[in-house]
């Protein structure tokens, strides 16, 4: 299980919704081709992204089946599980392991903060138990959790304790981190890079792959970037970095994940809006997006 590595870029994947907020799964499947199509190599379910913290437990079981059976084994399937119970949490996991996803993920409490490596390492592995063969990966974004325990001991000290932990979804900003655990216990640890916009410098610092939102519209861009990458060309690197830039500045002038939704139906996937409290856009404020997007160019080159 140490083994098991994610590579180039897995969608977090957005939960189709209807008009009222109930679940539409039968967008999940042209979702999925829309992803493969785009060149995508995982799908990451039910995280912020997918709006797992607002679905019920069995909103998220059918949720986690339908990613599953749309994705026939195609690319790999990691769902995030996390939860305030860790009782939940544990039985969502089990429940992965049992439809046939390919990994789990978790983020930690975020009601009652996590306030030291210790009681981190104790809450995953009563989670990461839940699924024993599966290789587990711990969801850190303390923008959102609140938990700012430094990754390395965690890694360090979680191994011991969690046998199937194989790595983390690294959503912050601190590089200087994300390099240390990527290179603790020579490279035992598969670190995946979670902030879009700075793709570049995650790759510079040894990145092998990378879980966002954005990939579910402009994955392309972000495969001429590794590309550009991988062949020296650091100029056309950094121009494809500062396009993607460009398109997530424009995004976040409305409410970030309301706005994906919108420009995922402005390219035929109409997966709704999102459940409150974050909503939707109004059909004017989509249409201001649109015109946004069409004067960078966006949909000429994402």
């Amino acid at each position: 299980m140490s083994q098991f590595k994610l590579s180039n870029l897995i969608a977090a994947t957005y939960t189709p919704l209807n008009a009222d907020g109930r679940l539409n799964l039968q967008q999940v499947g042209p979702l999925v081709e829309h992803l493969l199509g785009s060149g995508v190599t995982g799908l990451y379910v039910c995280g912020s992204t997918g709006e797992g913290m607002s679905l019920s437990c069995e909103d998220r079981r059918s949720v986690t089946d339908a990613f599953v059976t749309a994705a026939a084994g195609r690319v790999p399937v990691i769902v995030q599980v996390g939860h305030n119970s860790l009782d939940d949490a544990k039985q969502l996991a089990a429940h992965a392991q049992q439809v046939g996803a390919d990994a789990i993920s978790a983020t930690c409490p975020s009601y009652f903060k996590v306030g030291t490596v210790g009681g981190l390492v104790d809450s995953m592995a009563e989670v990461a138990s839940g699924a024993p063969e599966l290789p587990f990966y711990y969801y850190h974004i303390p923008m959102l959790t609140g938990s700012k325990i430094d990754m390395v001991p965690f890694l360090t000290e979680g191994v011991a304790r969690i046998p199937n932990l194989v790595g983390l979804k690294y959503t912050d900003t601190a590089l200087h981190e994300f390099q240390e655990c990527f290179e603790l216990q020579d490279g035992r640890f598969d670190v995946v890079w979670g902030c879009d916009e700075m793709l570049l410098g995650a790759l510079a610092t040894g990145a092998q792959a990378a879980i966002g939102s954005t990939y579910n519209i402009a994955a392309p861009l972000y495969a001429r970037l590794i590309e550009a990458f991988e062949k020296g060309d650091l100029q056309e690197a950094r121009r494809l970095q500062g396009l993607s830039i460009q398109m997530i500045r424009t995004i976040n002038l409305y409410p970030f994940h309301p706005a994906m939704k919108a420009v995922l139906k402005m390219k035929g996937i109409d997966v709704g809006g999102c459940r409150l409290p974050q909503g939707k856009l109004t059909a004017e404020e989509a249409k201001s997006l649109q015109s946004k997007l069409q004067s960078i160019g966006f949909f000429d080159w994402s």
